[in-house]
């Protein structure tokens, strides 16, 4: 595949990204090949000297939200982000958030297994993300030596024709993803109320979607009074501003994503529990200086 179809191909399959490469002409050769399993999207991309980057300019344009595993495969890539640099040799891999900038980066031919997925699938405190993005997962080493082949078993299922899509096939693929990045996040010297706090950010996070999530049912699943729970969340307006302005994040991303572009506003704002349209647009407007309708044109 030459490379301007490989660029296109590859943007459509994952997200928007701009990409260069230093190959002569005619002497690039990349290859994509994709599928699906439940929520996750998996591929193996292959091409030679090539640079990717993922600018605030292109997320402005289109944030649908994903995180994605990249398993180096052959030879080598680096994967920046947060200003940190993963090199990753073959059975090496690093997680990475399409909602931040990075870049990757390889100097010669490749090959990159990549596993994308929404970001509330990962099975670790939301805060935990932006310690671990970017850093060397060895697939030789912890838990990583439990997840690199799994996933390698995974990508010979996709080239083989393979295509499960049982939900606990699914479940098990996050959940050895999510062991391997807990493994590496930090867990030191944290306080009783930041333990709980994530706990609780978690909760809404998985939750967003109930109308009647609230205060006092976050405090039930922590096992605590709802007044320490607003204290916990007191420096980010309390409980309820939390929950609205992670609802309105989620309906700001999905407004611009042209995958829902069919999706109308009533049905958008009610998958993220805002039950009330009016209501939605007027929070929404108040948060973004822009009403829900003119936040989806500006991003068309």
């Amino acid at each position: 595949m030459q490379f301007d179809r490989w660029r296109e191909e590859v943007s459509a399959a994952f997200v928007p990204l701009d990409a260069s490469s230093s190959a002569s002409d005619g002497c690039f050769d990349g290859g994509l090949h994709s599928g699906s399993m439940g929520s996750l999207h998996i591929s193996e991309v292959s091409g030679r000297c090539v640079d990717v980057r993922r600018t605030r300019a292109v997320i402005r344009r289109s944030d649908p939200g994903l995180v994605k595993v990249g398993v180096q495969l052959r030879g080598r890539g680096v994967v920046v982000q947060r200003d940190r640099e993963a090199v990753l040799e073959p059975g090496d891999f690093a997680v990475y958030d399409t909602s931040e900038p990075y870049d990757l980066h390889f100097a010669s031919d490749f090959a990159m297994f990549v596993l994308m997925f929404p970001r509330e699938s990962l099975k670790i405190r939301p805060n935990d993300l932006s310690h671990v993005s970017a850093l060397r997962i060895k697939g030789d080493d912890g838990v990583g030596s439990l997840v690199s082949p799994f996933l390698a078993g995974l990508r010979k299922g996709l080239s083989d024709g393979f295509s499960p899509s049982t939900r606990l096939f699914e479940d098990a693929v996050l959940d050895l993803v999510s062991a391997a990045l807990d493994e590496r996040a930090p867990h030191e010297n944290q306080s009783p109320g930041a333990v709980i706090l994530a706990g609780a950010q978690s909760f809404i996070e998985a939750n967003l979607n109930d109308p009647g999530l609230n205060t006092a049912m976050v405090a039930a699943a922590q096992h605590i009074s709802p007044r320490y729970l607003q204290k916990l969340f007191e420096s980010d307006g309390g409980v309820a501003a939390w929950i609205r302005s992670r609802r309105l994040e989620c309906c700001r991303r999905d407004l611009e994503d042209p995958r829902h572009a069919r999706d109308s506003i009533g049905t958008i704002c009610a998958r993220h529990g805002l039950v009330d349209s009016a209501h939605f647009s007027r929070v929404f407007k108040e948060a973004y200086g822009m009403s829900p309708r003119q936040a989806r044109l500006a991003s068309l």
